[in-house]
């Protein structure tokens, strides 16, 4: 466990796992998650970019900032927070700049620190979609 967890945004249900044993993340997330007391879960669906009057932009950052706008409104719909997401998966098409893509992950969290993977897939379901993100959060 990293010194003041408490700081970055935790919630009461789960902490980061960033052992000093191991090589730090390549990034701002958490080698893991633990989670010891939550009594509600989320699990989205691969979360596209779609923005709520059907429209996708082309670029690949607005597509992320949607991405996370439409996270953002599930955590709300379920009386959740960032903070209380516990892990991120992240699906960007091969050949993107991946920069956009966790500059809008570091933004949206602010700070939290969530287990996250990125992988790289040759298409997603339809073309103008260039990223997908699928969460899970825990909360007392």
């Amino acid at each position: 466990m990293i010194a003041g967890w408490h700081d970055v945004g935790v919630s009461n249900a789960s902490r980061p796992v960033i052992p000093a044993s191991i090589a730090a993340p390549a990034a701002a997330y958490a080698h893991a998650v633990v989670t010891e007391s939550a009594r509600r879960w989320l699990h989205t669906s691969g979360v596209v970019p779609i923005a709520p009057d059907g429209s996708v932009p082309s670029d690949l950052a607005d597509q992320a900032a949607v991405v996370w706008s439409n996270i953002s409104a599930m955590l709300s719909d379920a009386g959740m927070s960032v903070t209380d997401i516990v892990s991120v998966t992240t699906y960007a098409v091969v050949g993107e700049d991946l920069a956009p893509v966790m500059a809008a992950r570091d933004d949206a969290l602010g700070g939290h620190l969530a287990a996250s993977t990125l992988v790289t897939v040759p298409a997603l379901a339809r073309p103008e979609w260039r990223m997908e993100i699928a969460v899970v959060a825990a909360a007392d």
